[in-house]
């Protein structure tokens, strides 16, 4: 007999979990090249270097092995694969607090890369677990989790590396892992029932097979997109900050905030929207949120003081909120419930390749165009965006 899910209870838990990783995997950003300046004597080059390497890390890794665990989700269940990772990632974030060269941090890094697949397998089991007419709203939820964690996860790590020091944020990070995995194993509950391979038949790969199989491709286009952009200024964001406000002596203080500011809009508006999802169709919410990303990436480019650019980096927010919530619903609506982890580890794996992407093409934009310049790219990038959705959704409309 099938137990009797609480889909709210879940939903409240795993939004946390997600949160906490999504910390995890960002916190180290403002003080990166400082702690591995203090770890060994380093040139500016090798800080610059390692610095690099340590913050792609994960994301790199990630991006390989979100499909593996997707699959051995879908075949035993996503309850044992988010305690996986959030225990994984709770010994290996705490374990950062001693390490004693940038080596040894590279290769914990690296290893928290191998331990992802909690907000994956934290979204699928959320849209496994909810009726239909709350997906939505589900979704709209979970989905603020991972990207408020990641955005916010800059002005919690600086705010605590400044008060206790850097190695005291990952030992805060790792114990909040260590909940997060304490109340996905007590409070979590999923029916799960395993698929029954037939002997002789070929375990179909990415979208191979699934007939809605083009609309899911265009969602994880657009969260590669929808990542890309939001990290392209991440890079530069406090020399920007310094060109407009250059007599302010708290730059990164300043920076922090403006780089958090859109996941404060995005957590409050995403449920907003996933509702009027529920209501009047996710592809319309998705379009939407498309043309005022346009609308506010260009403004931004325009923007004269650090006030200016706060006020554009909250709208940044308000399209997240309409873009990443029905991404994860028209994916979860379209694919099959027994590949339902697959294609949410899929889609963890271009959101990585948009966080390693983005800050490369904001980097390189700069070299050529300037600040302003890199909002005006990522405008054509969301432009772009649009015409893939509108290009992939035609045949869910058809269908609809």
């Amino acid at each position: 007999m099938a137990q009797v899910v609480d889909w709210r209870r879940n939903l409240n838990v795993l939004w946390f979990g997600n949160f906490i990783a999504g910390i995890g995997f960002s916190c180290i950003s403002p003080f990166i090249a400082l702690f591995i300046g203090q770890l060994g004597d380093y040139s500016n080059e090798q800080v610059s270097l390692l610095s690099g390497a340590a913050f792609a890390a994960p994301f790199l890794i990630k991006m390989v092995v979100s499909p593996l665990w997707g699959i051995l989700a879908d075949r035993y269940g996503r309850k044992p694969m988010l305690l996986r990772a959030s225990l994984g990632m709770a010994i290996v974030i705490g374990s950062m607090s001693l390490v004693t060269n940038a080596y040894e941090l590279i290769g914990l890094r690296l290893l928290q890369g191998v331990f992802s697949g909690f907000i994956s397998n934290a979204i699928a089991l959320v849209a496994a677990e909810t009726p239909s007419e709350h997906m939505g709203q589900a979704s709209g939820k979970i989905s603020t989790g991972n990207v408020a964690g990641t955005l916010i996860g800059p002005m919690i790590g600086g705010l605590i590396a400044t008060t206790f020091g850097y190695r005291f944020t990952f030992l805060v990070t790792g114990t909040a892992m260590l909940l997060a995995f304490l109340l996905s194993l007590f409070l979590v509950h999923e029916n799960f029932k395993p698929v029954v391979k037939r002997p002789g038949v070929k375990q179909p790969h990415f979208i191979q097979g699934i007939p809605m199989g083009k609309v899911i491709l265009g969602m994880f286009l657009t969260t590669l997109f929808v990542q890309a952009t939001n990290n392209s200024i991440s890079p530069v964001l406090s020399l920007y900050v310094k060109q407009l406000s250059p007599h302010t002596s708290s730059v990164a203080l300043i920076a922090g905030v403006v780089q958090a500011i859109n996941g404060i809009s995005m957590v409050l508006i995403a449920p907003i929207f996933g509702r009027l999802g529920d209501r009047i169709g996710a592809q319309r919410v998705l379009k939407f949120g498309l043309v005022f990303a346009v609308i506010v990436f260009l403004v931004t480019a325009l923007a004269q003081n650090v006030w200016e650019l706060g006020i554009c980096r909250l709208l940044v927010g308000v399209s997240d909120a309409a873009l990443l919530p029905m991404v994860q619903a028209l994916i979860a609506k379209n694919s099959p419930s027994d590949r339902i982890s697959q294609m949410f580890s899929w889609n963890q794996s271009f959101q990585a390749a948009g966080n390693v992407s983005g800050p490369l093409i904001g980097s390189s934009v700069v070299l050529f165009s300037g600040y302003r310049g890199v909002f005006v790219t990522t405008a054509i990038i969301a432009g772009v965006n649009f015409l893939v959705v509108t290009h992939f959704l035609s045949n869910h409309s058809r269908n609809n």
